[in-house]
Parts: C-alpha cells; structure tokens; sequence
C-alpha cells in the first residue's frame, strides 16, 4: 500500500486486491434502493462500550464478542469469533503455531550422572593434569609461529605469502596436539575434501568449539566469523592468520560486506577456500537449525560437510554449558570421539534461477538427511531468548524460544525486536509454566482493567487457556505491527497528540487524549502511561519518544483508535453519506 500524507484520510477507498477488507454498511436512500457502498470507519471507544455490534442491513445487530472455541485443530492456534481491537487498521484474525518440543541447544550430559562417569573423572585427574600441559604448551607454540608469520606482514587485503603459509603449518600441527589433549587421538573420516577449484566454499554443522580446531588443521580455510572474536586471547591472533571474514549480524552493511568478501575471496584460487557455518551458532547435533544465507548468495559450488560426536556418557556439544566446564569433562575422558564426513559438492542450478534461500535449503537437506535429523526454524535469534529467560531464571528458559527463522520471515521483526519484546513480557511476571495472567499483562502495559483492555488480552490468548505465553504475545504484536495502516496511525496519534505541532506531548495532552478512549482514567494511571511513553525520562514525550514506544508496545495504539475517527470525521465536514467513498 502506498504511504499517505498525514492530512489524507488513514482508510483509503483506493484499495489493492492484496489489502485486506473493509467492513461495508450499506446507505440506503429514503425513496430508493441501497446507494454505494462505502468504508466504515472506526467509532470512538469508551468505557461504556462492552460489545461492537455491525448491523446486516436488515436492522438486526449481531454481537461480535462471542466466545473462543480455542485451537484449530492443525497444530496451530486460531481467533474463531473473537473481538478484534485493532481492526481499525485493518487486522484479521492471526494463528500462532504449536511450540516446539525440541531444544536444539540442550546438552543431555550437562551433569555429571552416575557412578561410572564419578569414578572415570576421578581416575583421570592426573590425565587432565597432563593434557592441560600439553594444550598450555601447544597453544604456546602455535601463538608464537603465528605472530612471525604474521610480523611485517601489512598487504593483509591479498592472500598470504607461500612462505608465511609454511609457517602456518607449525600451528596446524599444534592444533592437532590440542585435539590429542582434549582426548580426540584418532578422528574418523569419511570421503575427501573436493579441489578448491572444484568447490571454493565448505559449510558444516557447528557442534563444538573443536569443531573450528579441526577444520584449522585440515583445510586451513578462511572462516567467517563474528567481530568479537578477534579479541580473544591467543585465538584472535591465530585467526588473523586465516585471514577470517569478520561480521556483525545486526548490522546490515556488515552482512553485505562479508558477503562480498566472500564472494571475492572464493573467486581467486590463491586465497584458501572460505569455510562456514550456516547455521551461525553451535547446537546440540540432533537436528539443523535454519541457515544462514551468506555462504550461498555468491552461487560457488558448495561442498557440504559434516562432524558428529558419538558418545554414551558424555554429550560433546556446546549447549546449555559452560567453556570451563566443558573443557574439564573433556580432559577427564579416557577417549572422545569424532567423525567428519565429506559430502558430495552441491552445484548452483544453471538452467534456473536459484534463490539463495532454496540453495540454502538443498545445502541444508543434505545435511540433515546425511546425520538423519530432523530440520527446525530456530536461529541465534532463539539463542538470544534462551540466554535473556536463562537471566531471570524463569522456570523453563526453553519455553521462550520461538523458532526466530520463521517469525523474521513472516514478520519481517529481527532478533533484537524480538528479545526487546521478551523484556517486556518478562517485566508481566510469567509464572514457572512461562505463562502470563490477564493482571500482570496489565500491570506490563500500564493499563487499567477494562472492556477494552479485557479485549487486546483475549485477542492475544488465542487458545482461550485464560493466559498467555511469550509466542502469542510476540506473534499478536508483531502482527498488529505488521499491518500496512500501523504506520499511518501511529503518525496520526502523534499528530493528534501534539496540540499545536510544538514537537512535544505534555501529560496534560497525553491524558485528553486518552481519556476518550478510556473514561474516567485517574491521573495516576495517566502519569503511568506518560512515564512509559517518555523514554528518556525528561518529563515530556517528544515525538521520537512516542513513535519508539509504540513500536515497542504496538498493542497500545488501540488507545488512539478515536483519533482516526476524528480525522476521518472532520475531513468529511456536512458531505452527504453518499459523497463518502
């Protein structure tokens, strides 16, 4: 839908087959049929409105505010005749998809279980003395080849001198000594890494930190990897050597410029073939996570590759664990083992044109098909939420994952929106189960207990259980904000607000307007709502103060709803009903 100029009316007639429909009343003349038909704007609410009623034309009212028959039966959670608050912006009902059962990051062996696993730690104590040692001493060594081969070095834009590279091979090989110390004497492989001219970029599942070591030594590659780690104590240094592609994933222009460097440095055969994993965090090895697309955007053959951990007793991934604690069950097992798998290369599709996203896809049913699990939506995105619940040590950190691929897809909301949006659900007080009651859902927003309040809460408790959890709050905001008026009336409130265009709302304002929306509100509860929409807390709502609180708190613009009725109202002056199209 295009944008509209403030002074437009914010219910177009104009009208493309993609937006969604308008509810119709029918103007009928005194002394002839039904006239056109035209857009029924949205009435002012007060606290004295407990039902919407449309009327059918043939004079009888039907009450919208009918009862939930709760999910739909598909896996998925559905509105059946339920209220819709927010259908001034053109709202329809929104389904929220069963949560997920599975937690890709959960290590099973993050505690030590069993009388086996005690006495084997305790029998291997001198052991880990030993191989401590020997990664201090090889961490050591290879630190300090690389320093030379990286001393004068400056032309770092240009692959790596032939020389420097010999050196490199003195860190590789200590590289596999650290593997040896962490327990990996023998690593079973199975194929060979194609040519680099063959396949210029490799991608793999990430389960371990061993897994980057491993790869250091056998291919050498250049890895993407993210900015923070170039401050690392030894390992910023040695990856400085792999020429690695630095990127920050919440910045855009980073992204597009490691893909570019990506693209670059597959297309010249004298840099090393370039090395990632798609899935941009570690998991636990039993399913693939959603990919990331930067390693597929250049359309390179691809060579995929896979690593696996098997074990009895204790689980190598890096889950829900700490470093520390991980490195320590290491030390202290007899033997880890590891298997790496070189798939056969993945070639771009020449005669069609191949998304980036459905190369991701072949990539990434290769790989699961290959370790025979299963593939699921979630991303760091969900990491983020997992370590935010784990913060405030909510009852079931995992309940709060949402499966981020598939909400940035259908919403377009990044991860950091996201975990904003878990700030505030958490600021509700969830209970042990991860569920929200209608109070503290009030208590969240700052809103007083109401029909219209009653109203955005049952819109979003689409099973009708009578609370609600983080995935119906984030799907029910994001989709408000979705919907192509939001836009337009938030800027529409904020002009409304703003009594003079002073570029400033003072509480006074703030309350007048709110106050016909929801009568009688008390000057405490509209010092609330002021103090929630001044962010910066200077005692006066500025205009980028109030549209950030909105975006932040999308459910609120329902309080404004009366502001288009009033726009809408003026603009039409003493024009007839039949002038109004």
């Amino acid at each position: 839908m295009a944008n509209q100029d403030l002074a437009s009316p914010l219910l177009s007639p104009r009208r493309h087959p993609s937006d969604p429909p308008h509810s119709i009343v029918t103007i009928h003349h005194d002394n002839g049929p039904p006239s056109k038909q035209n857009l029924r704007k949205p009435k002012p609410r007060t606290q004295n409105h407990h039902h919407r009623r449309h009327n059918n034309g043939n004079g009888d009212n039907h009450n919208c505010n009918n009862r939930v028959r709760g999910g739909n039966g598909n896996g998925s959670n559905t509105h059946l005749e339920r209220p819709d608050p927010f259908e001034f912006l053109g709202s329809g009902s929104f389904s929220v998809p069963a949560a997920s059962t599975v937690d890709p990051f959960l290590n099973h062996t993050d505690k030590v279980d069993g009388v086996y696993e005690v006495v084997k730690i305790v029998l291997c104590l001198p052991i880990a003395l030993v191989r401590l040692v020997i990664f201090g001493v090889c961490l050591s060594v290879g630190f300090i080849a690389t320093k030379l081969a990286l001393l004068g070095w400056e032309d770092k834009e240009n692959p790596m001198p032939r020389w420097r590279c010999r050196l490199m091979w003195v860190t590789r090989i200590s590289a596999r000594f650290i593997l040896f110390s962490f327990g990996y004497q023998w690593i079973r492989r199975k194929g060979k890494p194609a040519p680099r001219e063959t396949a210029p970029i490799v991608v793999s599942n990430h389960v371990s930190y061993i897994d980057p070591i491993f790869y250091f030594y056998e291919l050498f590659p250049t890895m993407v990897a993210a900015e923070s780690h170039d401050s690392i104590p030894f390992v910023g240094t040695i990856i400085r050597a792999m020429q690695v592609i630095y990127v920050n994933r919440f910045i855009p222009s980073s992204r597009k410029n490691a893909v570019n460097e990506i693209k670059r440095k597959a297309s010249c055969d004298r840099f090393p073939r370039v090395m990632l994993f798609p899935e941009g965090t570690t998991t636990n090895g039993r399913v693939i996570i959603s990919f990331q697309l930067g390693a597929f955007i250049p359309s390179y053959p691809i060579q995929p590759v896979i690593v696996r951990y098997p074990h009895v007793h204790f689980d190598q991934s890096w889950g829900n664990i700490s470093l520390a604690k991980l490195m320590f069950r290491m030390f202290t097992q007899f033997h880890n083992f590891m298997e790496v798998e070189y798939l056969p290369v993945i070639y771009p599709l020449e005669d069609q044109k191949e998304t980036a996203a459905r190369f991701a896809k072949r990539a990434s049913n290769a790989i699961a098909t290959a370790l025979n699990v299963t593939q699921t939506s979630h991303s760091y995105g969900d990491v983020m939420l997992l370590m935010k619940a784990v913060e405030s040590k909510q009852g079931k950190p995992s309940s709060y994952m949402v499966e981020m691929a598939q909400v940035e897809s259908l919403f377009h909301l990044s991860s950091l929106e996201a975990v904003d949006f878990l700030d505030k659900f958490l600021s509700m007080n969830p209970d042990s189960s991860g569920r929200v009651s209608m109070d503290g859902f009030l208590r969240g927003l700052r809103l007083r207990a109401s029909t219209l309040s009653e109203e955005i809460f049952r819109f979003l408790d689409v099973d009708n259980y009578g609370k609600i959890t983080f995935k119906q709050f984030l799907f029910g905001s994001a989709h408000v904000m979705k919907q192509p008026l939001f836009r337009e009336a938030c800027q529409l409130a904020l002009r409304e607000c703003d009594v003079g265009g002073r570029g400033y709302i003072s509480e006074e304002q703030l309350g007048n307007s709110l106050r016909v929306t929801m009568m009688n509100m008390s000057k405490e509860e509209i010092r609330e709502l002021f103090e929630l929409f001044d962010g910066d807390g200077d005692g006066r709502v500025s205009n980028d103060d109030f549209m950030s609180c909105l975006r932040r708190n999308p459910l609120l613009i329902v309080l404004f709803s009366h502001c288009l009725w009033h726009d809408d109202s003026s603009e039409a002056g003493d024009r007839t009903a039949d002038e109004i199209v």
